[in-house]
């Protein structure tokens, strides 16, 4: 399924099953099947049509929302070799280590409430009539250490436009792990029909304004005192990149 596409629904049952499931990010079969108390043979029907219809994935018996958001992609570079790859449930708790990891070092302050949406939705990927947002992550032997994330705003006026953030844990900058992960953002959200992404940082984050503005993004705007650091008040930068 696109993320461009809204979800909607056959039946009911078909509904309250893609609900439960696109909230927790995966859910065990067996157990979407107790808590919708749903007759087995409605649950089957509907099960088959969210399928069928490319709504939902089962896994062997996990189930998640099936979003077209990708291959994985492997780098090498002077013996450094790294994958660039839509994000998995899975990859819940190295997302938010890194995360965390990022914006200690540096003020960041979307990607920080980022973080703490993820932590409260328990959720990394998420697609309903509401909202959407995407991930993709870069791994090192399978752990996570950089990510980029699109949100995607799903009422219609504001559907051509996009937020990115970006970020990688300090040990593994400065080897093009952060340039790679915007490049497979901004080729998404291009292929998908968006023609701006914009990314917000405080004007005290020089090294994010530096990487940025050295990859065609421009400022658009300036948001006076938006933020509180310590005791100081802080500017927002806005900035864009139009495709």
């Amino acid at each position: 399924m696109e993320t461009s596409e809204r979800p909607t629904f056959e039946t009911e049952a078909g509904e309250e099953i893609y609900r439960y499931v696109e909230r927790h990010g995966t859910a065990a079969r067996h157990r979407v099947r107790t808590v919708t108390s749903l007759p087995p043979e409605t649950f089957q029907d509907a099960l088959k049509q969210l399928k069928d219809r490319g709504y939902l994935e089962d896994d062997g018996g996990t189930l998640r929302v099936a979003l077209e958001v990708g291959s994985v992609e492997a780098y090498s570079s002077d013996g450094f070799e790294y994958v660039v790859r839509p994000a998995r449930q899975s990859d819940f708790e190295g997302l938010i280590d890194t995360i965390r990891d990022v914006t200690a070092e540096d003020t960041y302050i979307v990607a920080e409430s980022i973080a703490e949406q993820l932590l409260y939705e328990d959720a990394v990927n998420r697609h309903n009539t509401a909202e959407s947002r995407v991930f993709f992550v870069a791994t090192v032997e399978g752990d996570v250490v950089g990510w980029s994330h699109l949100d995607l705003p799903q009422l219609d006026k504001l559907k051509s436009t996009a937020q990115l953030t970006v970020g990688v844990q300090e040990a593994f900058q400065g080897r093009g792990v952060g340039s790679r992960l915007v490049e497979r953002a901004l080729e998404w959200a291009e292929a998908n029909g968006y023609r701006k992404v914009y990314n917000s940082v405080p004007t005290t984050n020089d090294e994010a304004l530096d990487f940025l503005e050295n990859r065609g993004w421009e400022t658009e705007g300036v948001r006076k005192d938006h933020y509180t650091i310590g005791d100081d008040y802080v500017d927002e930068v806005m900035l864009a990149y139009t495709f």
